[in-house]
């Protein structure tokens, strides 16, 4: 999440009463979660064993839970609850706002474009040429649509992102800053759920299919041309590259990629990245040829048995 303007790195830590290590007029430029920091990008970190990959990101600002080395050409920001200031900050410069109508004023919807009734289009949403929006379907704030994109009954396009911090009064939400961007020529079937990303975008590709109850976490991006069938559940900061095929019922752990070409038979479980150009099937994933393979020799098995007697 980029802000508005850059702000100093004195201006941040007064934002958050912390202390800060570094020069007062160090620019900063936005926050965003590791796997998406760039230079002048404040990433938080509050464990140990997370902070030398924080502190050498290409992050140049740590929001961070103890004093350590500065790395240099890098600032920090002290803190003893990094995640509570990461959302101090989001609820700063990207905070809730509140809209009493069915078609915010400041949304921009391109020509052609058809908002069926009972649709909710939120604040600095941006439609395309030539859309279909039907009913019932919520598009929540700064989400990013494309041209020719079809969206069926009952979607949701921008809830927060499934992220919480245990304490020991309960689980405490990481708040979502980020966006939904869905390209050209998408096609999103009924009731299904895109979540924005925390900080940076969910991003669904150019050409892309998906069928009706598919749910699709924060920070994911769905390359070009993919195909994902019903009930299939796509985890956060997933990568799918292009033309990837999804069956049915489908579910992924997060931070994975599924190479581009793809295909993912139904009902797998989908616990680690594959390579493209294949096809996989099971709990845990293996290439279909040789899954079948194993589930044909365990039906031999009372077979073998009776021959043992």
């Amino acid at each position: 999440m980029k802000f508005q303007k850059v702000h100093s790195l004195e201006e941040i830590a007064n934002i958050i009463n912390c202390e800060y290590v570094g020069d007062a007029n160090f620019t900063v430029s936005g926050m965003n979660e590791i796997h998406v920091v760039e230079s002048g990008d404040i990433v938080f970190v509050d464990h140990p064993k997370y902070y030398d990959k924080a502190l050498n990101s290409a992050a140049t600002i740590v929001l961070i839970n103890k004093k350590v080395d500065c790395p240099e050409g890098k600032a920090l920001l002290i803190s003893d609850d990094p995640f509570r200031d990461f959302n101090k900050l989001t609820n700063h410069f990207k905070p809730f706002q509140f809209s009493n109508v069915s078609i915010a004023a400041s949304a921009s919807i391109g020509q052609g474009t058809i908002i069926q009734p009972n649709a909710f289009i939120g604040n600095y949403v941006i439609i395309g040429k030539n859309c279909l929006i039907h009913s019932n379907v919520s598009i929540y704030d700064h989400t990013v649509i494309g041209d020719n994109v079809l969206i069926h009954a009952g979607t949701v396009l921008g809830a927060d992102a499934f992220y919480y911090k245990k304490r020991v009064e309960g689980y405490d939400q990481l708040l979502s800053g980020g966006r939904v961007v869905i390209k050209d020529n998408v096609g999103i079937g009924a009731l299904c759920t895109i979540d924005k990303g925390v900080t940076g975008d969910t991003t669904i590709g150019e050409g892309t299919k998906i069928d009706n109850q598919v749910h699709v976490g924060h920070d994911t991006v769905i390359g070009k041309n993919c195909l994902i069938a019903s009930q299939t559940g796509i985890a956060g900061c997933v990568i799918i590259e292009d033309d990837v095929t999804i069956w049915g019922q489908v579910g992924t752990t997060s931070g994975i990629t599924i190479g581009a070409k793809a295909v993912i038979l139904g009902q797998t479980g989908v616990t680690k990245s594959v390579e493209g150009g294949k096809s996989y099937f099971g709990t845990p994933i293996e290439e279909s040829r040789e899954k079948l393979k194993q589930l044909a020799n365990i039906k031999k098995i009372p077979e073998i048995l009776n021959k043992l007697k």
